[in-house]
């Protein structure tokens, strides 16, 4: 199921759009995004708008899927997903990210909840999310586990020393 600017979401005044198709100005409004949170290194920002630039580059041939979040002048959030290669029905959530002045209104569960729905009706049946076992990302595992994803791994030092990797998953 395509969401096209059919789907919205009241908040406050703002009504949002949902749509799965990748613009030109995407890749600046996710660099602008995943700032805003100040979670992110430099790295991780650039990881991020590369993935977006791929897909505008490569277009279908891209494995990589985005939700976006905008209302009338910017877009707000996003997900970026894909297939796991090599197996059957399993996906990764690479990236879910809200603009940090529209945090806590409940944009991030909508589009996880659309996320997801656009997963299972192509087939997808596991959902993986990984992120860091540091204090700031508290919020992050309890925002995941309200969601209905359970850890399922736990990756000592995987990213540095005391800065481990925590998996969770979803059967949808």
């Amino acid at each position: 199921m395509r969401y096209r600017k059919l789907e919205v979401l009241n908040m406050t005044a703002n009504t949002l759009i949902y749509r799965q198709q990748i613009m030109a100005a995407d890749p600046h409004a996710i660099s602008r995004i995943v700032k805003s949170s100040g979670f992110f290194s430099t790295e991780e920002i650039t990881l991020a708008r590369e993935l977006a630039e791929e897909k505008l580059d490569q277009g279908n041939a891209s494995s990589y899927q985005f939700l976006f979040a905008e209302d009338e002048d910017s877009v707000l959030g996003y997900t970026c997903f894909g297939l796991i290669p090599a197996t059957s029905g399993s996906y990764d959530l690479y990236w879910i990210a809200v603009d940090e002045q529209f945090r806590s209104r409940g944009l991030g569960k909508e589009l996880m909840q659309k996320t997801q729905h656009i997963i299972r009706g192509i087939g997808g049946r596991l959902i993986y999310v990984e992120t860091s076992s540091r204090d700031q990302y508290k919020p992050t595992h309890g925002f995941y586990e309200s969601c209905g994803y359970q850890k399922e791994a736990f990756l000592k030092d995987f990213y540095a020393a005391g800065d481990s990797k925590i998996i969770y998953v979803k059967t949808l």
